[in-house]
């Protein structure tokens, strides 16, 4: 598709890397940190796991990985430039000076949470096309990207680079003021401090804390924001009687959001102990695979509701390329089965290899016309009988590829057979039988095909 350089090989800059690079981008890597390609290998591993399981399709052709040794070699070649190097602004600019020198033209988001886009163009001939693009961890799932492009932006470059980061799934949300630390970590900011008080002041653990946000408004958060969650409270009065009914209480002290307690070494060692107690008894690579099997199942459950970061999942879903026959059969599914498919036995559910062979089935008929719109003039095919043999077993983030064979199509009836594989070896994991009827959906009785699904269901059948 297009060349991405990321300037800066950390957690943020691994996260961009592999989001680009599991949607078929290439991808220059520069970081002077002599760690960096073992790093960004081991995100990009968990990504190769996680990112996939989100989709129904498969991705596309992952695209190729270079580390430069240079940020003059990684972006001179580049269409766009994501810079994620620390949070100092002479650094930044001393990164930026050096863009400059190699590459005049393609757009530069930056990863800060605090810069402003106007403290980040100073002293740059071609400052209007550097912008704030901040990502949330980790970047190959979630998917929205603050962008800032402040006074003095190229709007045309920045809406360019918009479209580029639309194409891999990910949701820029442009904020028209420039202002300190953007939007969403004013409201970590926020949380964050008062946090730190009940600490302090011995009211809560970290423990605590965090299942008062998990357990309670988090999962709210995750699906309808803030003021959408606060109208449903409102009742039928809506925000308003919502406004009405809480809003003195904003004028009690309950909260000490305007005053930060001072970081002693007491209270980081109070902090750093509750910590330890919660989540010590698991690595930082097993939190983070924690961490994204349950994004996944949540976002996936979004999915299938259309819902938040699950409808935008499945717009990204829609623009993958559509399957295509082969020499060994039509590929009816192409995809990676998600975590939650498996069951407590660590395999996929013998369910879901049924939903597999269906939507096997559904592309098959899409493929030779029996689509939406044939099903909207009221006639379709119902399955009758399949028998699935159970060859081999499969697991989570498991890529596999379903080729089908048309065995007969004459008159009202489909013969279907599916071969599910293992993508990496080709090893047969399961096959099915399915026999299916042409019926009217107005009957609800078999009927004969039109002409011109007959005529392309032979031509299949005769591949």
């Amino acid at each position: 598709m297009s060349r991405i350089a990321i300037l800066g090989g950390g957690v943020i800059g691994g996260g961009w890397a592999a989001r680009f690079l599991l949607n078929g981008w290439d991808v220059s890597v520069f970081d002077p940190d002599p760690e960096a390609e073992r790093k960004i290998n081991e995100v990009l591993a968990q990504a190769r796991w996680a990112l996939p399981m989100l989709y129904d399709r498969a991705l596309p052709a992952e695209g190729n990985l270079r580390f430069a040794s240079s940020v003059a070699e990684a972006v001179a070649d580049a269409d766009y430039i994501q810079e994620s190097v620390p949070e100092r602004l002479d650094l930044k600019h001393r990164v930026y000076r050096e863009i400059e020198a190699a590459n005049r033209i393609s757009p530069i988001g930056s990863s800060t949470s605090g810069f402003k886009p106007s403290e980040l163009r100073v002293g740059l001939e071609t400052g209007e096309r550097v912008f704030v693009a901040h990502p949330f961890n980790p970047v190959y799932l979630l998917p929205l990207i603050e962008v800032v492009p402040g006074e003095g932006a190229n709007d045309n470059v920045v809406a360019t680079a918009k479209k580029m980061l639309e194409s891999v799934g990910l949701y820029p949300l442009e904020i028209k003021a420039e202002i300190d630390a953007h939007i969403a970590d004013r409201f970590l900011e926020a949380v964050w401090r008062e946090a730190l008080w009940l600490v302090k002041d011995g009211i809560a653990t970290t423990e605590e804390i965090d299942d008062a946000i998990r357990y309670g408004f988090g999962l709210r958060w995750a699906q309808m924001g803030l003021f959408e969650t606060y109208r449903i409270a409102g009742g039928e009065g809506g925000m308003a009687h919502f406004i009405a009914q809480f809003g003195p209480c904003l004028e009690w002290p309950w909260t000490k959001l305007m005053d930060v307690p001072e970081l002693t070494d007491d209270l980081i060692e109070k902090i750093g102990s509750q910590s330890d107690a919660q989540s010590g008894h698991m690595s930082i690579r097993e939190l983070e695979k924690l961490r994204d099997t349950n994004l996944v199942s949540m976002l996936r459950a979004l999915k299938g509701r259309g819902s938040a970061a699950g409808r935008l999942i499945a717009d990204h879903e829609a623009s993958f390329a559509p399957l295509s026959p082969a020499s060994d059969g039509f590929v009816s599914v192409e995809r990676s089965i998600p975590i939650d498919w498996t069951d407590y036995n660590g395999h996929m559910n013998e369910s879901r290899y049924g939903q597999v062979f269906s939507d096997a089935a559904d592309a098959t008929m899409a493929a030779f016309g029996a689509d939406a719109d044939y099903i909207a003039l009221g006639f379709s095919y119902f399955t009758v009988e399949t028998t699935i043999k159970y060859l081999m077993e499969t697991h989570a983030s498991e890529k596999i590829v379903v080729r089908t064979d048309v065995q007969d199509g004459s008159g009202k009836k489909l013969k279907l057979f599916h071969r599910m594989c293992r993508a990496a070896d080709g090893e047969v994991l399961a096959t099915c039988d399915q026999l299916l009827l042409h019926v009217s959906l107005e009957t609800r009785r078999t009927c004969e095909p039109s002409p011109e699904i007959a005529g392309k269901l032979a031509a299949l059948v005769a591949m």
